[in-house]
């Protein structure tokens, strides 16, 4: 589910730290390892892989594209001319060959299930002994991976795809900026990677994209979030995404997508799926559109208007950062598991609206548990062997296990932006805002009714009080309150 990118380009100032603690306390997340898993990581981390795979791909020349900092690498690709189309390379970290099944890092990491990110740091799914290295792609590095072969037509269409176990080798660890740069005026790329790799990435992705389109996908082009302070105070600003990243991204979406066929094919494995939008929630967004003054006609569907914006632009970066509300309701599907108990059940839903295809999560084990079974279920089915049966134990309760732990990780990140944008608002108290109700409340009290406004060209959002709240007009508001260690903002309807 795409998430928020928000971070704190100051100092966490102590009532922002006191918010955030809070927050993890409340929802139970651990900021540390208990002894016996950092133990477990640390010998596996220093142990020689077990199997060494038969393949070894050391020689293709792979690099790393992520956020400038990152240390949990999960993917490393290479493209290359095949013919009239092309050979992408895509090597995934192999979490498999250090988690012991039943063990004290496995019962851990089913515990926590993803990474969950704040904006003062990460709580990992693995302890940094393998997190940030020995299962990570560290550049100058042997890896044990898992390797996908993916080759394309001229078009971009998908021909053929095969995942193996092998040992991989990155040559560099690039930053999008670095990929743009070297892409837009032949910026230096460190030695040992292709020269043509960032007009290949663009080649494949620019194809993918316009795949995408033609059969209904949206992408949504997701701006971090950025918290910086002036000599006013605090602002909320947002980092325009590059081109290449969404690129990259597309590389992502192919590996999935061809991932759920194979479980598909095989009649096993993990399926992440959406159902269309809630139309209250499109319309909930249109009200956001009208907050922002996005001129969004009736005939004119979400994923047509959201082609349309630049997270150039202020006011569309925070409508994409409102969009993800669409994306609400995804789910993960176990397939192979049993037979249905009622023949006369509806048939689940295996697909993912947004994406318009059938899709998987395999793309990062490092950060998102789900990815180390379904990786494993492809590599068996391409080798023509059986499915572990540590995968087949696990398959039936992974759905439950990453809606839980999703659902802590997106209610981290709710209370983050909520701290984030009380901290921005806080200087602003007893000012008085234009904004559109998006929602209120079930009934009222005291004659009150309560619900929540978006104001400003951020987006900034909050709660609202007063004795109509006509939900998608325009009102005028005044701030009344604002407690950051609490995540809290109060708005009232004024003349």
């Amino acid at each position: 589910m795409p998430a928020r990118h928000l971070a704190l380009h100051v100092a966490a100032p102590e009532r922002v730290a006191v918010a955030l603690e809070r927050l993890r306390a409340e929802l139970e997340i651990d900021p540390g390892f208990p002894p016996e898993v950092t133990a477990e990581a640390e010998a596996a981390a220093d142990a020689p892989p077990s199997p060494v795979p038969e393949l070894d791909a050391t020689d293709v020349p792979f690099v790393t594209i992520d956020p400038s900092g990152s240390h949990d690498l999960d993917q490393a690709l290479h493209i290359q001319p095949d013919g009239e189309g092309y050979l992408v390379r895509y090597a995934i970290a192999s979490l498999a060959t250090f988690v012991t099944p039943g063990g004290a890092l496995d019962r851990e990491v089913h515990e926590r299930g993803v990474t969950v990110y704040g904006p003062a740091g990460a709580f990992p799914l693995h302890p940094p002994a393998l997190s940030a290295g020995a299962a990570s792609l560290l550049p100058d590095q042997d890896r044990p991976a898992y390797l996908w072969q993916l080759r394309l037509d001229r078009a971009g269409q998908l021909v053929r795809a095969r995942v193996e176990h092998a040992m991989v080798r990155s040559r560099a660890q690039l930053t999008y900026e670095q990929v743009q740069a070297a892409h837009d005026d032949g910026g230096a790329l460190p030695v040992g990677v292709p020269e043509h790799m960032p007009m290949l990435l663009r080649t494949v992705g620019e194809l993918r994209q316009k795949i995408e389109r033609a059969r209904g996908g949206v992408s949504l082009d997701i701006p971090e979030q950025r918290v910086e302070e002036n000599d006013h105070g605090f602002t909320l600003t947002h980092r325009a995404t590059l081109p290449a990243e969404g690129w990259n991204a597309q590389i992502s979406l192919l590996t999935g997508m061809a991932a759920a066929e194979m479980m598909l094919e095989a009649g096993v494995g993990v399926l992440r799926t959406l159902p269309p939008a809630d139309p209250r929630d499109v319309a909930r967004l249109r009200r956001t559109a009208k907050a922002l003054g996005i001129d969004w006609p009736e005939e004119t569907t979400y994923s047509e208007l959201l082609r349309t914006l630049d997270s150039a632009v202020p006011s569309h970066a925070a409508f994409l950062d409102e969009a993800t509300l669409l994306f609400r309701g995804a789910g993960y599907l176990a397939l192979g598991v049993g037979e249905r108990s009622d023949a006369g059940e509806q048939e689940p839903n295996t697909r993912h609206a947004a994406i318009a295809a059938h899709y998987a999560h395999v793309t990062a084990p490092l950060r998102r548990l789900v990815d180390r079974y379904a990786l494993e279920v492809c590599r068996a089915h391409c080798a023509g062997t059986e499915v572990p049966a540590w995968v087949l134990d696990a398959l039936p309760g992974l759905p439950r296990t990453m809606a839980r732990t999703t659902r802590r990780a997106n209610a981290f990140e709710r209370g983050a932006v909520d701290a984030l944008e009380a901290l921005v608002l806080e200087r602003h108290v007893g000012e008085v805002f234009d904004g559109v109700i998006l929602e209120t409340d079930d009934g009222e009290r005291d004659g009150v009714q309560r619900g929540t406004v978006a104001v400003g060209s951020a987006a900034v959002q909050g709660r609202v009080e007063g004795e109509n709240l006509p939900v998608g007009e325009r009102v005028r508001v005044k701030l009344v309150s604002v407690d950051v260690p609490e995540r809290r903002t109060l708005f009232e309807v004024v003349p």
